[in-house]
């Protein structure tokens, strides 16, 4: 993942903003995939999966030592599950909900810009929309304020109450490839003939075509590197 461009979508550079959800693109649809026959449409939660993804750009610090991809994936479902656990019957249009990520984006920028929350007048003026129509928009696609609403950590009240493990799992999953994915090719490799195919460091070894010595080296670097992540997280 690119820091500078990270830091530059930070400070309101919408270029690099969109850039960074196009290459991370197939992250936020491996994600939305979970969800689908939930009653919403694919590209409505692709939509909030990009929302999401915007609040994770927003809060990443690198200096936590974390892959942003990982940081990310939480983002990105909890966006997508409270829009599934809140909506109810009551279903928002595609237009709002597109109107409302335009508006979620605006509103980022304008933030780094002004160094504060932009004023409805500013919003209006960013994204060419009324002010009626930007309130619109901004209430449906807002979540009550209930045991989902984020806590200052990103946490919400729910998930550290909520035992529905096998959801939980399935994020932490996510979360786990997209950090085997950033390690080095040869300790990536390790990582998935020992772990994913279950092959021994002596099968393993020879497909590499080095030394057991070696695969066991490989191996707990990757590890160490995936333990320190998950801990950063944590």
């Amino acid at each position: 993942m690119n820091l500078e461009r990270i830091a530059a979508a930070q400070q309101g550079d919408q270029e690099a903003c969109d850039q960074l959800v196009r290459e991370n693109a197939g992250l936020i649809w491996s994600i939305v995939r979970r969800y689908y026959g939930r009653g919403a449409e694919p590209e409505d939660l692709y939509q909030l999966g990009c929302m999401g993804f915007l609040k994770a750009i927003r809060g990443f610090d690198p200096d936590y030592g974390t892959q942003f991809s990982t940081y990310a994936v939480p983002k990105i479902a909890g966006e997508i599950r409270r829009y599934l656990r809140d909506d109810g019957a009551v279903k928002v249009g595609r237009g709002l909900r597109e109107q409302a990520l335009s508006i979620f984006a605006a509103r980022e920028r304008l933030h780094h810009q002004l160094c504060r929350d932009p004023t409805v007048s500013e919003l209006a003026a960013e994204t060419g929309l009324t002010a009626e129509e930007i309130a619109a928009a901004e209430l449906a696609a807002a979540p009550p304020e209930s045991l989902q609403q984020e806590l200052g950590d990103g946490l919400t009240l729910e998930s550290t109450l909520h035992s529905g493990e096998s959801e939980e799992a399935m994020v932490e999953k996510i979360a786990l490839r997209s950090a085997i994915d950033t390690l080095p090719e040869s300790e990536k490799k390790t990582i998935l003939l020992r772990f994913f195919k279950g092959l021994t460091q002596a099968q393993t070894a020879r497909i590499l075509s080095v030394s057991q010595v070696q695969v066991s080296r490989l191996e707990r670097r990757a590890l160490d590197r995936l333990r320190k992540d998950f801990a950063l997280q944590d």
